[in-house]
């Protein structure tokens, strides 16, 4: 049973996630293992694994999606200038946030099917093409890169507050139903299997009659629309939006994922392993406050993180398909 649960793609994650609660458990005082402690981690770990999920999803299925970068701050800025600036109700602000998150994910996958250019080129023009819009129309709309917003007590309570003792945002609930959702998507139901073999051999998947296209298509409006949940969610949070945040979750939501089993060449991962590697990746990166550690260290160690994670992921990836069962009677 071990040697099972071994060759699973979480499974690396799982022990880098033990690893490092014991090691900052150690280290840190007993604030760390808090309730404040367990949510200053949780909370970075909730807007983290919204996005990372989604990500994970794409480089499963061999593509890559860097334009969340610049979803979070644009969906931020969406909502906090219509309901905020323009003071229309929020639903409104809402809407059209989700709406505008839709169409970007609409034209990434439009454009990569298309153009047969590699997704992250075409995405690295997305991010650019919405910051500078993000820019450029928070200056024309407001005449400032930064607008306040004051919403409904009941729209804060469900995107933007804290729960559990006001030391838990929303979010995490949030993103425990979503990665529930996911998991079901991507190991319990037929679609899933799509998405393995999307990232295994893209042509034999359209020979099998799986809607590549459609499915590619769909990978990415719900990263673009996951990023601009985040991104409204901040801005009710915060009362707040500004063009300038955002840019973090690029490389984070990639981290979580690639710590979490899931392969850059696609193919294999699971949502369980991008779970327990955002996790990881927050416990590292708000763990290190909790110590005496030179604060400037936090990168070191998430970028020895990474590199064990491939190394460690790719053994397990290795033993996953080198294993042969047992037949009966031998």
């Amino acid at each position: 049973m071990l040697n099972n649960l071994l060759r699973r793609p979480e499974a690396g994650a799982l022990l880098g996630l033990l690893f490092v609660l014991v090691f900052f458990s150690a280290f840190s005082g007993v604030e760390f293992l808090s309730l404040g402690g367990v949510a200053s981690w949780l909370n970075v770990a909730a807007s983290l694994g919204i996005i990372a999920i989604p990500i994970g999803f794409l480089m499963i299925a061999g593509e890559l999606d860097i334009s969340i970068g610049a979803m979070v701050p644009a969906s931020s800025m969406c909502i906090g200038v219509v309901s905020g600036y323009y003071e229309m109700p929020i639903l409104v602000g809402m809407g059209v946030t989700m709406l505008f998150a839709l169409l970007v994910g609409l034209l990434n996958g439009f454009l990569v099917i298309k153009t047969n250019v590699p997704s992250l080129i075409v995405t690295m023009g997305t991010l650019f093409g919405i910051m500078g819009l993000t820019l450029y129309g928070s200056l024309l709309l407001t005449g400032n890169t930064a607008v306040a917003l004051v919403s409904p007590a009941w729209a804060k309570a469900v995107f933007g507050d804290f729960v559990f003792g006001d030391v838990f945002q929303v979010t995490v609930l949030w993103w425990l139903v979503f990665a529930a959702l996911c998991f079901y998507f991507l190991h319990l139901s037929p679609w899933g299997n799509w998405v393995f073999a999307l990232g295994g051999d893209k042509v034999s998947a359209r020979n099998a009659g799986i809607p590549t296209d459609k499915l590619t298509v769909g990978l990415f409006v719900l990263s673009s629309v996951a990023a601009g949940f985040v991104g409204m969610c901040q801005t009710l949070l915060y009362n707040s939006a500004q063009v300038s945040s955002g840019m973090s979750f690029i490389f984070n939501s990639i981290i979580s994922s690639v710590i979490g089993g899931v392969l850059l060449t696609g193919g294999f991962g699971s949502v369980v392993g991008v779970f327990f590697g955002t996790i990881t990746f927050a416990i590292v990166n708000q763990g290190i406050y909790f110590t005496s550690f030179d604060r400037n260290l936090s990168s070191l160690i998430i970028g020895v993180m990474l590199l064990a994670a491939v190394l460690m992921n790719n053994t397990f990836r290795k033993a996953a398909l080198s294993y042969r069962p047992k037949k009966e009677g031998k």
